[in-house]
């Protein structure tokens, strides 16, 4: 299993995310709407079509969706909002293996690698794009998006982050 350390976007980053225009696939076009104006679904789905374009650009093929991982990914999500806290582990000291299990997705698995990638932003540090764009530059964050044995993603977003400030708190959960 792999577990990459997690990141806090703050406004140092603000200005910094560009568009990743000489990546392949779709354009992805409202990626750089804050949640509170697109809503977590469409958000969702903005960030998935970004990672599938840097995985495109880097020769890789494209993540799916998998339910059971988006259930778990958006109650880690859900949870650190809530709860005011940000880290891979669970308040009850579960890390994110458990919480897939418990979601189901191991269960007709012999064999699997998970990862998880965590982030939240406020303003324009919220957006699907600033998450991607801080992913991409974290190393292990970047090393889940380009692991050509990740296939499958559940991505979870919540409004709000877990220090109370406006904004959205993202996690991503691989599987292989």
């Amino acid at each position: 299993m792999r577990c990459p350390i997690a990141v806090l976007l703050c406004s140092a980053v603000a200005g910094l995310v560009p568009a990743t225009a000489s990546a392949a696939g779709p354009r992805c076009p409202g990626a750089g709407r804050g949640v509170e104006q697109i809503g977590t679904t469409a958000a969702r789905t903005l960030t998935l079509c970004l990672l599938n374009r840097t995985r495109a650009a880097h020769g890789l093929g494209a993540l799916r969706a998998d339910a059971q991982l988006i259930r778990a990914a958006q109650g880690h999500s859900d949870d650190m909002v809530a709860n005011r806290y940000f880290q891979h582990e669970s308040r009850d000291g579960s890390g994110f293996g458990q919480r897939i299990r418990a979601a189901g997705w191991t269960r007709d698995r012999r064999s699997y690698t998970l990862g998880e990638n965590i982030a939240y932003g406020a303003g324009p540090d919220a957006t699907p794009r600033a998450i991607v764009w801080a992913w991409m530059h974290s190393a292990g964050h970047r090393a889940n998006i380009l692991d050509p044995h990740f296939r499958l993603i559940g991505i979870g977003i919540a409004v709000g982050t877990p220090d109370g400030d406006g904004g959205a708190t993202y996690s991503a959960d691989f599987g292989s």
